[in-house]
């Protein structure tokens, strides 16, 4: 494909794009040039899940009746039309042909194929575009329109993909266009006007409440996570446009203050094509009634057995997975089912006594029941397990903190080399910082500033700092734990720590065990609220907005970023509605509490969008040192460390494709310097999508294609492979809670007391009272369970949903080089989980590493608890 550096090249870009138009030999007279062009139309009615969709249909079919069907007329990409404001030449309105014969494909929502025949004059050139007018009652899912043998020029492909209400709902035209790429001087002259109104209809006015039909993108804060007319209890401060609590922006559903729906209401205003479609909604709906946790809190309560919502042995927590629990045969269960769309009903509530809660026995305790409480396997999860971005390799002992000693006082580790020298396998310290072999997992600054707060809550909990020393068969062993409270006198008065060491004599062993757990429980609230919620699904869903409403969908960088994007916006919405918000199943379920969002704000100050490149991130964590001499140019300090090892060939096959994709339509700096779209658009990003931060230094200026090409690297990085590793693994690490617990409920027992005495007593019933109580376990689980499993329908990363995603060749052949370097990457994951030289990639609990298998390879909709998998998007 050609570029256009400025709009003089407009000439040869409508010669190469739209096909010169034909002219008449002096002195010939033309003939008639009239044709009939063949199309086909494939679409989705509209679809519910249970049978109320009747009357809708035979509405549909009384307007086809009456005339009132659906029409399409072509839009010329070669010849203006004063009449029409100098867009491109409309030709004759043509109608969808038996609409009311043709049948639709069971399951009800399947696709429907329809013949159309346009009238269209040879002279008016290859069609660019279409309108598309919905007399109908309802809405439909437009998928694509096809031409065959257009005059000049063969067939020409529309991917739509979008859904269509009735005429009457929208104040402008519905506009598709064919599968071609410009950039925005590119774009022929018919279609320009066309292209800068879409957008415009996009963005909105940003006034009045959105409706379904609505297809806005607009921004707004995060004020509606509280419930303040219920009290104190359930008020939240704002997050976003504001010092305080600095946040990323969300897609705007009401003009003020958010109110919110009814708690389980998914009736959430987002644009309606970002919304899940049938497939999805019903994994969703399927998945999350199966916990039926929020609606059931009264009839859990009573089931439990000899103390209320305590675990009285891991037992009673292995029978969630090998027993489960019974639900009462009552009113509740049928209430309930009288509720639910009928085809759910069989899998979800059966009245037969049938146990309901039964999870799925997660993968940590699939093979070895106990293997989840060693040293090695504690140790090996914070390279291979569900949150491996954290760990960090030790540069100064004892460990510094970056907290304002003004504020919060002397935060040094009291961690001392008699504490871990005697476990370092000869090393001593100094020899062990010098040769790279100390590690630390370190959450003691994150929630130091939290804690008071926190702990004045039923949650009583410690900001923690783990030390491991490296091997030599690249294996970490954990040295010490630092358990931190805030000084009894105030912040600024500093810390109170104690120092804990491995041991495996009894009651030593026992606290040893309680240490580890309360490690777990900072890392899992950590993972959920930063590394999981606010470093993917929110701080990706401003890129979201700005793509659509400064992007046309011709636009080459929309087209490559906008599989990336889907389902993103429902599943926030979603998460806001029922995870996130006040009293929601994240604040029930993770140490923060109603302090959750806050802190993730807080944190927010430091996120830096160029440091979300995993080369750039392992080198500042200290996993990684430049070295051009290895693949990637890094070399990485922990040579079996499976997180980073697939993640660097994945992030350099996604980098190398989006290079060559980028180089094809920026073929220099200057291209990027005049797309007036992609200036927008990024403006907007830094303006208003992440405008807390608009003012930090570290933002790109986008006027050079190395700046395009790592920004689109990073996005796509986020949005898919990054995701995958810290929500996927969630289920088979942490669907069983002791592995990784997510509260404390109490302190460290301390000699002479009656909870130390009962550690030496029952240490297993000490250790469950400590960590999630029941009710939490249950609900918490069953959160986990729907997060990390896969839609039937997942798109996984070198796939898409068409093949004809565009006209121009030369990128289709780069994909398909993306996707063969990912099939190659699937053999050499598994060839490496297949070395037993390489024991992270395995552990005691025997779980190989797939949480970045790519799973191109997956055509056939596999679904479920895979534990693998790249979805192309932050679906769930």
């Amino acid at each position: 494909m050609g570029y256009c550096p400025s709009l003089k090249m407009f000439d040869k870009a409508k010669v190469k794009f739209c096909a010169k138009p034909k002219t008449k030999a002096k002195g010939m007279v033309e003939e008639s040039k009239d044709k009939k062009i063949k199309g086909t139309v494939v679409l989705t009615k509209k679809y519910v899940l249970d049978m109320n969709d009747l009357t809708v249909s035979l509405l549909d079919r009384i307007h086809e009746l009456l005339g009132k069907g659906v029409s399409l007329q072509l839009i010329s990409a070669v010849h203006t039309d004063p009449a029409n404001g100098l867009k491109g030449m409309l030709g004759k309105p043509a109608y969808l042909e038996k609409w009311i014969t043709t049948i639709t494909p069971l399951p009800a929502g399947g696709e429907t194929t329809f013949s159309v025949t346009f009238d269209w004059h040879e002279s008016m050139g290859v069609p660019g575009a279409f309108i598309i007018k919905n007399y109908h009652h309802s809405q439909f899912y437009l998928k694509t329109v096809t031409l065959e043998d257009v005059p000049g020029h063969g067939r020409v492909h529309f991917v739509c993909n979008s859904w269509v209400y009735p005429a009457h709902r929208y104040k402008y035209d519905r506009v598709f266009f064919s599968n071609k790429t410009y950039l925005p001087c590119q774009t022929p002259e018919p279609l320009r006007k066309y292209r800068e109104e879409e957008l415009v209809n996009l963005r909105g006015n940003g006034k009045g409440k959105l409706q379904e039909w609505n297809r806005v993108y607009d921004y707004d804060c995060y004020n509606d996570l509280g419930m303040p007319e219920k009290g104190p209890k359930f008020a939240r401060p704002v997050l976003g446009r504001s010092l305080e609590f600095p946040y990323p922006r969300r897609g705007r559903t009401d003009p003020n203050t958010e109110s919110r729906l009814f708690l389980l209401s998914l009736n959430i205003y987002v644009p309606r094509d970002e919304r899940f479609n049938h497939v999805k909604f019903s994994d969703f709906l399927a998945y999350a009634f199966k916990s039926l946790l929020q609606i059931l809190t009264p009839e859990i309560a009573a089931i439990c057995d000899k103390t209320i919502n305590e675990f009285d042995s891991f037992q009673d927590v292995l029978d969630l997975y090998y027993g489960g629990v019974k639900l009462p045969n009552d009113a509740t269960i049928k209430n309930i089912r009288d509720c639910l769309p009928y085809e759910m009903i069989r899998e979800l509530v059966r009245n037969d006594g049938e146990r309901l809660m039964k999870f799925p026995i997660p993968a940590v305790i699939k093979e070895d029941r106990s293997a989840w409480r060693t040293d090695e396997e504690f140790a090996r999860e914070t390279l291979a397990g569900v949150n491996p971005v954290i760990i960090s390799r030790l540069q100064e002992f004892p460990p510094a903190s970056k907290l304002d000693p003004k504020a919060y006082g002397n935060q040094k580790s009291t961690i001392t080399k008699e504490h871990i020298e005697r476990n370092m396998n000869g090393l001593t310290v100094e020899e062990a910082l010098k040769s790279n072999k100390l590690f630390i997992l370190n959450h003691h600054d994150a929630l130091m500033p939290y804690l008071q707060r926190i702990n004045s809550t039923s949650t009583k909990t410690y900001a923690t700092r783990t030390l491991f020393l490296l091997q030599e068969d690249d294996t970490l062993k954990p040295l010490a734990i630092e358990l931190s409270l805030p000084h009894s006198q105030g912040d600024n008065h500093g810390a109170i720590s104690k120092v804990f060491t491995p041991s495996e004599d009894s009651i030593e062993g026992s606290i040893w065990q309680l240490a580890k757990a309360y490690a777990a429980v900072n890392d899992s609230g950590f993972h959920q609220l930063i590394c999981h919620w606010l470093n993917t699904h929110a701080v990706i869903e401003p890129f979201i907005i700005a793509s659509n409403r400064q992007l046309s969908v011709v636009h080459p960088i929309y087209k490559l970023l906008h599989p990336h994007f889907r389902d993103t916006m429902n599943i926030n919405a979603l998460a806001r509605q029922t995870l996130i918000n006040a009293g929601g199943v994240l604040e029930l379920t993770v140490f923060p509490g109603k302090y959750a969002l806050e802190m993730s704000a807080s944190i927010y100050k430091t996120w830096v969008f160029t440091d979300q490149a995993l080369p750039v991130e392992l080198i500042k964590r200290g996993m990684a040192i430049p070295d051009s001499s290895c693949p990637n140019g890094l070399k990485l300090l922990i040579e079996d460390y499976p997180y980073a090892v697939d993640g660097l060939e994945i992030w350099s096959a996604i980098e190398t494709w989006i290079t060559e994709y980028c180089s094809f339509y920026y073929p220099s700096d200057e291209v990027v310097k005049e797309d007036t779209e992609i200036e927008s658009w990024w403006a907007e990003i830094r303006n208003e999508g992440h405008g807390d931060l608009k003012d930090e230094p570290w933002w790109p200026e986008m006027k050079t294609r190395a700046e395009l090409i790592q920004a689109c690297t990073i996005i796509i990085w986020v949005a898919s492979a990054f995701h995958a590793a810290v929500n996927f693994g969630q289920y088979p690490y942490a669907g069983y809670l002791p592995n990784r617990p997510t509260v404390s409920r109490r302190f460290m027992p301390e000699p002479g007391t009656p909870e130390y005495a009962e550690l030496e007593k029952d240490p297993d019933l000490a250790f469950l009272k400590t960590i999630t109580a029941q009710f939490q376990t249950l609900l918490g689980v069953s959160l986990i369970e729907v997060l990390s499993r896969h839609s039937t329908d997942e798109k996984y990363l070198g796939q898409r949903d068409t093949h004809e995603w565009t006209s121009d060749a030369e990128p289709l052949a780069s994909f398909e080089r993306f996707r063969k370097k990912l099939l190659e990457i699937e053999t050499r994951i598994m060839d490496r989980n297949n070395d037993s030289r390489l024991k992270n990639r395995i552990g005691p609990v025997k779980i190989p590493y797939t949480l970045l298998y790519p799973s191109t390879s997956d055509y056939a909709g596999e679904g479920g608890l895979t534990g693998k998998g790249i979805p192309n998007s932050i679906s769930i």
